[in-house]
């Protein structure tokens, strides 16, 4: 079975469990019989996991286009591509400034970087751990909280059983399909996103596609602590 043929299996069976979980998801399934949850990350250049980082970063308080235009830049920085820990120790912090990272951003991520280069982190290691173990590892660097570790998850390790509950756009998303009179809490959409697991990665990416179509990609949340 090639791979092609084992993710269309998975998601079919995928799909099939969330609407049989959850009516609205059901509907916005239905709505979307061609919908590929992963074709907004095929617009993304590479990642590992501190690529994947890096781009969550970056992404704090900024739009999808302007997220993606100041990626851009990073990337002419290093050669077309994005940097590795060493790589980034290496840069002026000064030019990826001009790049359009702010001096908190480029902190936390030089901050990464080092304890990605000097052993205290190992990406291997990190990238076996259980979801909730990652996110204890990375959480305690300033300036990545868990919308970042979660984002991460996703684009770089493939997880499948991921939900957002502090991205505001989610949140807006799940108010619109739930036809909710309130912007529901973080509590809220957890609670509401119990029923799809262990497939709420992809539960995720439906509910994005249906407010945000023909953006494809979600929008870029909040800073984090």
């Amino acid at each position: 079975m090639t791979d092609d043929s084992s993710r269309a299996t998975w998601l079919q069976q995928a799909r099939s469990y969330l609407r049989n979980a959850d009516p609205v998801l059901a509907r916005l399934i239905d709505e979307r019989p061609a919908f590929d949850p992963q074709a907004w990350m095929a617009q993304l250049p590479p990642m590992d996991l501190y690529g994947a980082l890096l781009f969550q970063v970056t992404g704090q308080q900024l739009s999808v286009a302007a997220t993606r235009s100041t990626l851009a830049r990073i990337q002419a920085l290093f050669g077309g591509h994005l940097p590795s820990p060493t790589a980034l120790l290496d840069a002026d912090p000064g030019t990826l400034r001009e790049a359009g990272l702010s001096w908190r951003k480029i902190g936390t991520l030089r901050d990464l970087a080092e304890r990605m280069s000097d052993g205290r982190l190992n990406p291997d290691v990190l990238s076996s751990l259980p979801d909730d173990q990652l996110m204890a590892e990375l959480t305690v660097i300033p300036g990545i909280g868990p919308w970042t570790v979660q984002g991460a998850l996703i684009i770089a390790l493939g997880r499948e059983d991921v939900v957002l509950p502090g991205d505001l756009a989610l949140r807006k998303a799940v108010q619109a399909a739930y036809q909710l009179d309130h912007l529901p809490a973080q509590q809220e959409v957890l609670d509401i996103a119990e029923k799809w697991r262990p497939y709420r990665s992809l539960a995720t990416s439906y509910l994005f596609s249906a407010a945000f179509e023909p953006a494809g990609a979600p929008p870029a949340a909040p800073p984090e602590p």
